[in-house]
């Protein structure tokens, strides 16, 4: 049994499930433009109708209800509060989420915000380059006042920033950032951009530990944990750089307020470190985060990489196809680490490493190291789901990944880790950042496809009925 309690629930965000983009006095986002590029080069939906949840809420409140969930995370959209990104908000939009909140809360529901998940305003990246501009920090700051003040009333958990260290892998998938900058000399831009989320997660940290009564907040962060290919010493010393770039470098700003000292020299040396103005890190060491958000969704491996002298940084790959093998390559960092297949786990046919052993691991080193309390705010397992003659779908698979990871957390409370909530993605199917609706995640199934937004019907899933036994079970009956 998981403790008294348990926040139990799933997870969307705003521009992969909301639709109505440019509805009701929204305007485009970054990522209005980004998967409008995706359709035109790989077949994948647009955000303009997405799941349609903007038109469906209701109903899906009414199914998150049926489940037994007692809390959503999912975001708010800048660009439905602020149209332009500042000035004076759009009175249909804030409407919107106070609709939103109060059927949750009348559901017995209790929300989990998150106030930016990569869906920047169109006009702000127009008229200054969005997250590319120091510029960024006001208008945030702007953004995240209002929205804390209007809604702090009813919602008291809080994160902040999505994923941070997954905008920095694949900062064209999360961010817009013009092909002049695509060149290989500006990478040390993502750090930038890193760098001023962090004094924004810092201001919204103190915003809601100042406006919202009992309130608590936190980033959530994408986060995998990592081991060494062989017990070889240099593939062990290639995962704790690893570990260090690609993870502590994240939640040592969170806990410390400290960039870690190895990737910050890395980094240095290889003149990709932001530039940090006086002030910032006395700024980003008073946001203090009271949680931190989870998102894990598979491990990951690091073996040695010699620099030779001829081998070139590399980013993270991605796979588009949906075939096991497609994907287009590993991070690479000469003389530090290489990431690489883990040739004793199997894969997603997106070459995600399915790991539940992983999720303890994870759930226990950062309570090791921090002592804080940790959320669940993504864990899933994207796949092809097919709606049958019968009307239903039968996700097995999603219910064998679901049930293994949701019993790590639980051994992972059993050794003394303060967990507070499993909210896996997804509560419904939406829209997949990089590959498209194709890819499922949803305990809800949403009918439509990549070209054809049907009616977006939503309908129980097999794992929907699973999952409802869970909850009613706090955890208790897994089969």
């Amino acid at each position: 049994m998981f403790p008294k309690g348990f926040l139990w629930g799933a997870s969307t965000s705003a521009y992969q499930v909301e639709g109505a983009a440019f509805e009701d006095g929204k305007k485009a986002s970054q990522q209005d433009i980004i998967n409008q590029d995706s359709y035109r080069k790989f077949g994948f939906a647009t955000a303009e109708i997405a799941s349609d949840e903007y038109h469906h809420y209701k109903e899906d409140v009414a199914l998150m209800k049926e489940m037994g969930f007692s809390s959503y995370r999912f975001s708010i959209a800048w660009s439905r509060i602020f149209p332009d990104g500042n000035g004076e908000p759009n009175p249909k939009g804030v409407q919107y989420y106070h609709n939103l909140i109060h059927a949750l809360k009348q559901a017995g529901i209790e929300p989990i915000v998150t106030m930016y998940h990569y869906d920047c305003p169109w006009a702000l990246v127009e008229k200054y380059g969005g997250w590319l501009s120091r510029q960024i920090i006001d208008d945030f700051t702007h953004y995240a006042e209002f929205i804390v003040r209007e809604y702090g009333s009813e919602v008291r958990i809080w994160t902040t920033i999505n994923e941070q260290s997954i905008i920095v892998q694949y900062w064209t998938q999360k961010c817009y950032i013009p092909e002049e900058l695509l060149d290989g000399k500006h990478n040390q831009l993502r750090y930038q951009i890193n760098h001023y989320m962090n004094i924004c997660h810092a201001i919204a940290c103190n915003l809601v530990h100042k406006l919202v009564p009992n309130g608590i907040v936190g980033s959530a962060l994408g986060y995998s944990c990592i081991y060494p290919l062989t017990g070889k010493p240099e593939d062990c010393m290639a995962m704790q750089n690893a570990q260090a770039l690609r993870n502590d470098y994240y939640t040592d700003i969170y806990f410390k307020g400290i960039y870690n000292k190895a990737a910050k020299t890395y980094l240095e040396q290889h003149g990709l470190a932001p530039v940090i103005e006086d002030g910032d890190m006395d700024l980003i060491a008073s946001g203090k985060s009271d949680f931190l958000a989870l998102n894990y969704y598979a491990s990951e491996c690091a073996k040695a990489c010699p620099d030779d002298g001829k081998t070139v940084i590399q980013w993270s790959g991605v796979n588009r196809s949906g075939k096991k093998g497609d994907i287009s390559g590993f991070e690479t960092h000469p003389g530090f680490y290489q990431m690489c297949r883990n040739p004793n786990l199997d894969t997603t046919d997106w070459d995600w490493a399915i790991d539940p052993i992983g999720m303890e691991y994870m759930l226990r080193d950062l309570y090791n190291r921090y002592n804080k309390p940790l959320m669940i705010t993504e864990n899933g397992l994207g796949a092809y789901d097919t709606l049958n003659d019968d009307g239903r779908v039968h996700d097995s698979y999603r219910i064998d990944y679901l049930r293994s990871h949701i019993a790590a957390v639980g051994r992972a409370i059993d050794q003394g880790v303060k967990v507070i909530s499993y909210n896996p993605w997804s509560a419904v199917d939406l829209l997949s950042t990089s590959n498209g609706v194709k890819k499922r995640y949803g305990l809800i199934y949403v009918d439509r496809t990549d070209n054809d937004p049907k009616n977006c019907a939503h309908i129980r899933k097999d794992s929907f009925y699973w999952y409802k036994k869970v909850i009613a079970s706090n955890g208790g009956d897994l089969d």
